[in-house]
Formats: structure tokens, C-alpha cells, sequence
């Protein structure tokens, strides 16, 4: 074997090794500009923890960090106000969708009985996927003014295939009585009116709410029974990454 056959079978056998650490060099390269360019999507799961309180289409908002739905011990906004007293989800949306920190947002599809769930799922920019909140709100129906969601929780970061779950308790949106009378709840406890612009409760901030009282437990005027009453939490929200 000559000096110069050698000297061919070794330049050929680096070339060779060469070139398969090149291909997969671009292999890994594709993978990762795919895994960038991806479009970051999350399955989010309300559900109802509630015996007999059907929660009204719920509000889900993806946003970054600034947006407030509401905070605990201020006046409520008046589209937080047609939530929590008629379970209008559409002025919270549109104030959500005019904030410079929204991302994206959806409405529920109708109302989700004690012990029912429904399931959104959301896509966002590659580029939002690092400063990523959540916000869902939702009216407790048989109630004056109660609601209940998640506020602005951080599920930035997320891995594909990462889940965290959330519990909410009950707020009462102090724009209304609690007094449970005919003719002041909207839900199919009494069917009567909801949002109502003149503010009537005690207190005009938000505040973690006490519970109903109902006929059944002194309230004699009251259209509400043992099954409207609730615990907290109130509802579970579900959020996975799925892509």
C-alpha cells in the first residue's frame, strides 16, 4: 500500500467524520430555531367548585405585568361592576383589549354549572412568552355582586408540558346590598336584575365576601337556599403549556 493511497483513505475518512458532525450540527440548529419559532400555546381549565352556584362566561386575559382586573380593598371599575353584579363579561374584555399590557383574551362560551369546567385555549407571541400573566373573572350568579377568578398570576416561563393550578375564593364587589331579596339576583335562583349603574352596598371597595346567609339560615326574605351557599375556593383554574 502506497504512501499516497494511505494518505487519500485518511483525508477521505476525515471528510467523511466532517461532514456527519456538519449535518448534525444543522439538525440541532433546526430543532432550536423551530423551538423559537413556535407559537407558545397554553390550555387553561375553569372549574366549578360550587355545589349549585353556576358561574356566568368567565373573562380570560392574558396580559403582561401591570394589568389589574381588580384589587382587593379598592373601588371596583364599573366593567368589573357589570361582571360581579350581571355577569357581563364584554366591558371587562374591552378594557382589557385597550390596555397596552394585553396579550390576548377570550370569553366563555355560557355558563358553567356546580362541579362543570370549561377549557380555553390561547396562543401568544414567541416574543410574550416571558412576561406572560393570566387574569379569569367570573360572576357567581346566584349572588347580588359575587365574583371569583384568578388576578394577574404569573405563568411566565412555562415549559411544553409544564401544568400549575390555581384556587380562587369569592369576592363581593361592594357596589351592591347583599341583600338576596326578589327581583336583585340574575341567576335562576330569583332570574331578576342585574347590572344596576347606582351603587347601593355598604361599602363601595372589594372585599373578600362573607357567604349568603339564605332563608334557610335566617334570612327570611331571602330567595337563595342551603344549596346557593359556597366555600372557598370557589373555582380551580388549570393552566398547561401546550406548545
Amino acid at each position: 500500500m502506497t504512501d499516497q493511497f494511505i494518505y487519500f483513505q485518511r483525508s477521505f475518512l476525515i471528510s467523511a467524520v466532517l461532514a456527519l458532525f456538519a449535518c448534525g450540527g444543522d439538525s440541532d440548529d433546526d430543532e432550536a430555531q423551530a423551538a423559537i419559532a413556535a407559537t407558545p400555546q397554553y390550555q387553561i381549565t375553569l372549574s366549578n367548585l360550587t355545589f349549585a352556584q353556576p358561574l356566568s362566561p368567565a373573562a380570560v386575559i392574558i396580559h403582561q405585568l401591570g394589568f389589574q382586573a381588580w384589587i382587593d380593598g379598592q373601588q371596583a371599575s364599573v366593567a368589573l361592576e357589570n361582571l360581579a353584579e350581571g355577569g357581563d363579561n364584554s366591558m371587562l374584555l374591552s378594557e382589557a383589549a385597550n390596555a397596552s399590557q394585553h396579550i390576548i383574551s377570550i370569553s366563555g362560551t355560557g355558563v358553567v354549572a356546580g362541579g362543570g369546567s370549561e377549557m380555553f385555549e390561547l396562543a401568544v407571541q414567541a416574543d410574550d412568552v416571558n412576561r406572560t400573566y393570566l387574569t379569569v373573572a367570573t360572576m357567581l350568579v346566584n349572588t347580588n355582586d359575587a365574583f371569583t377568578g384568578v388576578n394577574a398570576m404569573n405563568i411566565s416561563n412555562m415549559v411544553v408540558g409544564e401544568t400549575r393550578r390555581y384556587t380562587a375564593p369569592v369576592w363581593d364587589a361592594g357596589t351592591e346590598v347583599n341583600s338576596e331579596t326578589t327581583g336583585t339576583i340574575p341567576g335562576p335562583a330569583d332570574g331578576g336584575e342585574g347590572f344596576n349603574i347606582d351603587r347601593s352596598g355598604d361599602r363601595d371597595f372589594i372585599v373578600f365576601h362573607p357567604g349568603v346567609l339564605t332563608q334557610d339560615h335566617g334570612l327570611i326574605s331571602s330567595v337563595l337556599n342551603e344549596t346557593h351557599r359556597f366555600d372557598n375556593p370557589a373555582v380551580s383554574v388549570t393552566v398547561t403549556r401546550i406548545e
